[in-house]
């Protein structure tokens, strides 16, 4: 079932995984305030549902995201100043960055066809990129007289390493799928009429059997362990970890179900909550 009627961002079910759809197809879903506000919203719906174990992303029709909406002309990028502060306010793609970046649960982007500017970096805090065939991806900020966005400045080296993040971004490039697939960028390519079906089996794949809560964990570990200052502090970490799991009944049933030889029903529910494993 789909809510959200005429919405920017529609949200769908397949089971247990969420499927969200940037749904502006005759803009290419070029990116605009209210979608940011929607996907938070959805993000949000999506985390506050048990029965949601994954989230897909991808677009309507043949793009992704065209990237921001230049329906406004030369003024596009003309922003006022934050009431609160007087100065830059927060960029509209870093929203959904660090919104896609919180997640407790997995997602996974489909890049169903083009996409550029924020619609490649929003994609960057996901867990797994998959692309169409007919996707490439645009980078093109220098070409448009500003500036990379989206905490793509943190994400992109780490994804692709610092040189071929600095060439992609201050060359202005677009990166077909099978360049993007090289340097990791994406983690496969499929025929786009098979995306979305690859992307909800990945999905399923990664939370089949699991304990919610410890996915969510495991997730908050991989990430915030790639800007630690050393392996002392991923110890530190992953020692509280092990500490506040190991006397959860969710690690009691891991156990006995695997003795008893039976699918395990883990009874905790991140609607209540996870366990604190970073200082603030």
């Amino acid at each position: 079932m789909t809510a959200g009627g005429e919405d920017q961002v529609l949200l769908e079910r397949d089971g247990e995984i969420a499927i969200v759809r940037l749904h502006r197809p005759d803009r290419l879903n070029a990116f605009t305030y209210e979608m940011c506000d929607r996907l938070v919203e959805i993000m949000d719906t999506c985390e506050a549902d048990d029965t949601i174990r994954a989230i897909v992303l991808t677009g309507s029709g043949r793009a992704f995201c065209a990237g921001a909406d230049l329906g406004g002309g030369g003024a596009t990028f003309v922003l006022e100043d934050d009431p609160d502060t007087g100065g830059a306010p927060a960029d509209r793609g870093g929203v959904v960055a660090l919104r896609f970046y919180r997640s407790t649960k997995p997602l996974i982007v489909a890049v169903n066809g083009p996409a550029a500017g924020v619609g490649v970096t929003m994609t960057l805090p996901a867990d797994v990129r998959i692309a169409a065939d007919t996707a490439r991806f645009g980078f093109v900020f220098t070409k448009r007289g500003i500036v990379p966005e989206a905490c793509s400045s943190w994400f992109l080296p780490r994804l692709v390493g610092i040189s071929t993040a600095l060439r992609w971004t201050m060359g202005g490039h677009t990166v077909s799928a099978g360049e993007a697939l090289e340097h990791g960028l994406v983690d496969e390519i499929v025929p786009a009429g098979d995306i979305l079906a690859r992307a909800v089996a990945i999905a399923r794949d990664m939370v089949a059997e699991t304990a919610p809560v410890s996915v969510a964990l495991t997730r908050q570990l991989m990430w915030r362990m790639l800007g630690a200052p050393s392996p002392e502090d991923a110890h530190r970490a992953d020692s509280l970890g092990v500490y506040v799991r190991g006397a959860s009944a969710d690690a009691r049933e891991g156990v006995e179900s695997f003795l008893e030889k039976r699918p395990a029903q883990f009874p905790d529910r991140l609607s209540d909550g996870l366990p604190v494993l970073f200082p603030l």
